[in-house]
């Protein structure tokens, strides 16, 4: 599947509490880098006609207002965790300016969580004003989002079943500690791969420091940048230093092209 020119933008690189976390005041919480700002982990990604974001996190109406968008085509979603899904309500603004519905793709465990969580929007008889959803239940199998290709890789994140995706020579995988050899295959000849690096000290369902970094090497992937970390990693320019030269720590609002 061969993709387009692709413009990506980090919308949110942090962990389900963000960073700063409330109430904290270590030294990367009280750090006066904007890159130690972090919103939750999301991505903006666009091609000359489509524009889809993967999930919509707590953070997703302020995250979009900050970059200024005013174009979403659809939306892509990991999995069900609340900081993943929680800003779905926010879609409504586009459905108003855009007078359209918003296609979302997600699969059966998603669909149920969104189903759940946003019971209003998927009713048989809506209030007015709420989100107007067309969902898309997709599976391990390839398909196109207007002229962008995904094909979904299944990761772990603990005992759950996550998603994540590989668009061309793309691929964005979060909240994830293990990958079975034959997804794996998937990912390989990536030329840039964004995966989640929570911290230094072992996690039950996210990758460490360490562990991040030995994927991207086990994968040969030339270019990697960390997302979905926390306040307990370290400050982005400590963590930047001791770094390969093919890898580095995403920061909110950054922009990639590929």
């Amino acid at each position: 599947m061969t993709a387009p020119s692709l413009r990506i933008q980090f919308l949110g690189t942090g962990t389900s509490s963000g960073v700063p976390m409330i109430a904290c005041h270590c030294e990367v919480c009280t750090s006066t880098d904007p890159k130690d700002k972090r919103l939750r982990s999301s991505i903006l990604i666009e091609s000359p006609t489509t524009s889809i974001v993967i999930d919509t996190t707590p953070d997703f109406r302020y995250q979009m207002l900050r970059i200024g968008n005013d174009k979403l085509d659809a939306v892509l979603f990991t999995h069900p965790h609340k900081d993943h899904i929680a800003g779905l309500d926010d879609i409504r603004a586009y459905n108003f300016f855009q007078q359209r519905e918003m296609n979302i793709y997600a699969n059966a465990m998603t669909e149920e969580g969104l189903k759940r969580e946003f019971a209003y929007a998927f009713s048989d008889k809506k209030y007015p004003g709420v989100p107007d959803l067309v969902l898309n239940t997709i599976d391990d199998s390839p398909f196109y989002i207007g002229d962008i290709p995904v094909q979904p890789i299944t990761v772990w994140h603990y005992k759950m079943p996550v998603y994540g995706f590989r668009i061309g020579d793309f691929t964005y995988i979060t909240d994830a500690n293990r990958i079975d050899e034959q997804e794996k295959e998937k990912i390989r000849g990536s030329k840039i791969m964004v995966v989640n690096a929570l911290r230094k000290e072992k996690h039950m369902s996210h990758y460490t420091l360490d562990e991040a970094v030995e994927l991207v090497n086990e994968l040969q992937v030339p270019e990697a940048y960390f997302t979905h970390i926390s306040h307990q990693l370290g400050k982005h320019a400590d963590i930047n230093t001791a770094l390969p030269p093919h890898i580095r720590l995403a920061y909110d609002k950054q922009v990639i092209s590929i």
